[in-house]
């Protein structure tokens, strides 16, 4: 008997790898993940990945599938004490799977708290976090744990959920369910799941009749009945930033704050904003405004410690400073030829002259012979090569034609005779 006072995203929750959808990277055939389970041998894991994607699900399955305890726990609710009591458990009883969904909510010394017991097998751990782990997660942690990115369905995914659903459930059985059109429903899915499921819910438990017809006008009457839609980690997620970057990028302050209004009003991390800024100052302004980088990382610093609703006046301070900026893509273009560069030639021999010599050896092989010490120079400076020979004379920076760029290159053309020139 079903109970509906369930979700149906709960009540068709998989039960195993072979009921489970998407992620065949990770669980299909020649997935790592369902080699792992075969052989026995489980490592702790963090999980990343959108929303809805099977993220609680996928830790279920793998403790049924090991056959071992599973202790559920949610950062957002848990502290220490409740770390603490699950590893005694497990000290007494034997190993058990911790999955702690939103890890990344966890502070340094909650995730500190995990590290012995991770090392020491009593628990193995499995996180769950939207948010990037090289940033959220310490690294001590992050180092005992294997990283999975679960990507966000596509259409093909999807359509294989709602048909499941219509086809198993036993409450939307006793309606007649006709898929007329989807596009609208995967639409506003965003690529989650759980979403999925709970607008197709919605759309049959809102209907008057035995017989649903789903069509894309239904649904976007549907979700237009709800206030200002904003997915944190769908769609307009990437659109809505993407806008926000731009239109800093394009020095126009208005629009930056318009953007920035509609993720705050979202509910998007404000650390996520502000990091993107601290990118944007360098990509986008760099070394034509070099206070841009001070102002964009000290943004970052103070939302963490002021939070909200205050960190919004000092996002959009940085944000208006940000678009207010001259703009320069120099240094960005000059790391990614170098890059390219790198890439095409290898690993170029370092000239003789500009290799330390800390034995006698080494200066008997003629490391760091005929080396001209700048400062012992005029102007300290000396016309020397500081390439390897292959490449003597490659210019990957390129001031561009902006007031500080502008003195930088004549800073350059006096030592270096119009070896930068920002026409090259």
């Amino acid at each position: 008997m079903i109970n509906p006072d369930i979700p149906l995203a709960e009540r068709l929750r998989p039960q195993s790898l072979d009921d489970f959808v998407g992620q065949e990277h990770l669980v299909g055939k020649d997935g790592p993940i369902r080699k792992s389970i075969s052989m026995g041998i489980l490592p702790s894991m963090i999980f990343w990945g959108p929303p809805g994607t099977g993220k609680t699900t996928l830790a279920n399955i793998i403790g049924q599938s090991m056959h071992l305890p599973v202790k559920l726990l949610s950062a957002i609710s848990a502290g220490v004490a409740d770390v603490r009591k699950v590893i005694e458990e497990a000290r007494n009883r034997g190993k058990t799977l911790l999955f702690i969904d939103e890890i990344h909510r966890f502070n340094k010394n909650q995730q500190d708290a995990l590290l012995g017991a991770v090392e020491k097998g009593w628990i193995t751990l499995i996180g769950a976090t939207t948010e990037n782990p090289s940033f959220e997660i310490n690294h001590a942690l992050l180092s005992r744990c294997q990283v999975y990115v679960l990507k966000e369905f596509g259409k093909v995914e999807l359509n294989q959920i709602l048909t499941n659903a219509i086809a198993k459930d036993e409450w939307l059985q006793k309606f007649k369910i006709e898929c007329a059109e989807t596009d609208a429903l995967f639409l506003y899915s965003g690529g989650d799941g759980r979403k999925l499921m709970n607008m197709l819910e919605m759309l049959v438990s809102t209907s008057s009749k035995k017989t649903v017809k789903i069509t894309n006008v239904l649904v976007t009457d549907l979700m237009q009945q709800k206030s200002a839609w904003y997915d944190k980690s769908g769609e307009q997620h990437y659109d809505i930033i993407s806008a926000f970057i731009k239109s800093m990028r394009g020095s126009d302050p208005n629009a930056a704050v318009y953007w920035l209004a509609r993720m705050l009003h979202g509910g998007e991390d404000i650390r996520f904003i502000a990091r993107r800024m601290v990118i944007l100052s360098s990509e986008d302004i760099g070394n034509a405004n070099p206070n841009a980088l001070l102002i964009a990382t000290q943004c970052f610093q103070a939302v963490e410690i002021v939070g909200m609703p205050e960190a919004r006046i000092i996002l959009s301070q940085t944000a208006i400073y940000l678009a207010c900026s001259p703009k320069s893509n120099s240094s960005y273009m000059a790391i990614d030829d170098a890059l390219a560069l790198v890439r095409d030639t290898g690993d170029l021999q370092v000239p003789l002259n500009l290799r330390n010599a800390p034995t006698k050896l080494m200066k008997d092989l003629g490391y760091g012979k005929e080396y001209q010490y700048a400062h012992s120079f005029p102007d300290h400076f000396v016309n020397q090569n500081y390439l390897p020979e292959e490449i003597t004379g490659t210019v990957f920076y390129k001031p561009a034609n902006n007031a500080r760029e502008l003195e930088m290159k004549n800073f350059l053309d006096l030592r270096w005779k119009d070896k930068y020139n920002p026409e090259s």
